[in-house]
C-alpha cells in the first residue's frame, strides 16, 4: 500500500513538472498494481510482490531499449531507458557486484556446491535472499563464473 501512495505522490510532482516521461513510468506501474490487486486473492500486495512487479516493469524497459539500440532506434531507446530509471527509483538499493559475489560465495560454501549442476539449488537461495536487492542475470552471471571456476 506504501508503494502505491508514493507512486501518487510523484505522479502528482511529475505533473507539476510536466514530466511526460517520468508521468508514463508512473501510471505504467499505478496500472500494474491495480492489476495486481485485482488479479490476487487478497486486496493488498505484499512488499515482495510490489518489488516483484517493480522489477518486472525495469526488466522491460531495459530488454525493449536493448532490441531498439540492436535495430539502431536510439530514439526509441532513450524513452524506455528513462522508464526505467524512473520506476528504479521505488526499488531497494541495489547491492554491487562485490557484495553479490560475496553471498554466492558464500552459499557456495554452505551447501557444497561442486560445479554447474548445482547451478539451480545456489540461484535459488541466492535468489530468495537478494530479492529486490540484485536482478536474476547478474546473480546469473557471478554463479556461472564461480560455479565453473
Amino acid at each position: 500500500m506504501r508503494l502505491q501512495q508514493d507512486i501518487m505522490m510523484a505522479m502528482k510532482a511529475a505533473m507539476k513538472a510536466k514530466d511526460q516521461t517520468a508521468l508514463r513510468a508512473l501510471r505504467a506501474v499505478k496500472s500494474e498494481l491495480l492489476l495486481a490487486k485485482t488479479s490476487g486473492n487478497s486486496d493488498e500486495l505484499s512488499e515482495e510482490d510490489e518489488i516483484k512487479l517493480l522489477q518486472k516493469l525495469v526488466k522491460q524497459r531495459k530488454d525493449s531499449a536493448a532490441i531498439f539500440l540492436e535495430q539502431g532506434r536510439k530514439d526509441l531507446a532513450l524513452p524506455e531507458i528513462d522508464e526505467a530509471e524512473v520506476i528504479s527509483e521505488f526499488l531497494p538499493e541495489q547491492l554491487s557486484e562485490e557484495e553479490i559475489e560475496k553471498v554466492v560465495v558464500m552459499t557456495i560454501d554452505n551447501i557444497g556446491a561442486s560445479g554447474m549442476k548445482d547451478m539451480g539449488k545456489v540461484m535459488g537461495i541466492v535468489s530468495k535472499e537478494l530479492a529486490g536487492q540484485a536482478d536474476g542475470k547478474t546473480i546469473s552471471t557471478i554463479v556461472k563464473a564461480k560455479l565453473a571456476n
